[in-house]
């Protein structure tokens, strides 16, 4: 009876702990939610006021006209789109090569892709720049997605692994069965790994959904903008609006935020590697 309290106790504060830890990562954006439904004299008030006096629901079809939200939301889903397409396309086909194919070369090639993973983004950034420049490519979005299709070091180690749990038997029946290996990949192996190809897309949509420091350096253009370089372009030549701004960020926030809802079950099995039994 006691060891029963005792475990009781022991998943309550455990369970507090959570709620606890939650709690505090959730209030940012309880904040931004906040703030985007209160009136300018709520908005710098002391002490914070956390739930307006009014709902100034207003804010949010005002948070439209603010920048030209449709035109960044397009720029911004095309890039995000067409890249994460790109490594669903590339990086399966090269983890699929390193994990279940023995060819010469193999283990160095995987060796260095471990090796380009730890290079901080800072190191490749003026040689790639130069390289884009001198393709003419500066002031076009190709650099947000064309790199995307020669694969990307850590989803490739992430696909790697997960190929390398899944039982070998699988494989050599079809080729028994007179499968070609483009078949044995695409018809077995990459249904299975759909738990890995969600994770790395949700990480790959992430990325480029919220991608400042990209737009920044290749976009010249105003009508080329995404929505977190569009906002703070607005920002700099008109002043804050922070109503409307934090109403434009809960719009561009929750769309990443229902994906993971939605994906959630598998995300969670892609990232710990587990195959089939």
């Amino acid at each position: 009876m006691g060891s029963n309290r005792l475990g009781i106790v022991q998943r309550l504060f455990a369970h507090l702990v959570l709620i606890a830890i939650g709690a505090f990562f959730l209030s940012p954006f309880l904040w931004m939610v906040s703030t985007s439904l209160k009136s300018n004299s709520e908005l710098f008030q002391w002490p914070p006021v956390w739930i307006p006096s009014e709902m100034m629901w207003s804010n949010y079809p005002a948070a439209l006209d603010y920048i030209p939200f449709y035109k960044y939301l397009s720029n911004t889903l095309f890039i995000a789109g067409l890249s994460t397409f790109a490594v669903l396309f590339s990086c399966p086909l090269v983890a699929y090569s390193l994990a279940r194919i023995p060819w010469r070369g193999s283990k160095p090639l995987f060796a260095i892709t471990l090796i380009v993973m730890m290079l901080p983004y800072q190191v490749t950034m003026i040689p790639i720049f130069i390289a884009f420049k001198n393709f003419g490519w500066v002031g076009t979005n190709i650099p947000l997605w064309l790199p995307a299709f020669f694969g990307a070091p850590f989803y490739i180690f992430l696909l790697r692994q997960f190929f390398m749990g899944l039982p070998k038997e699988l494989e050599d029946a079809a080729r028994i069965d007179g499968a070609s290996e483009l078949r044995i990949y695409g018809q077995i192996m990459l249904p299975l790994c759909r738990p890995a190809l969600l994770t790395i897309a949700l990480f790959q949509f992430m990325g480029s959904w919220t991608d400042y420091q990209g737009p920044l350096i290749y976009l010249s253009e105003e009508s080329q903008y995404t929505l977190m370089l569009g906002m703070q372009a607005f920002k700099s030549q008109h002043g804050a609006e922070w109503q409307m701004m934090m109403a434009t960020l809960v719009m561009i926030t929750l769309p990443i935020i229902l994906l993971y809802f939605l994906v959630q079950r598998a995300f969670i099995r892609g990232i710990t590697f587990s195959g089939i039994k």
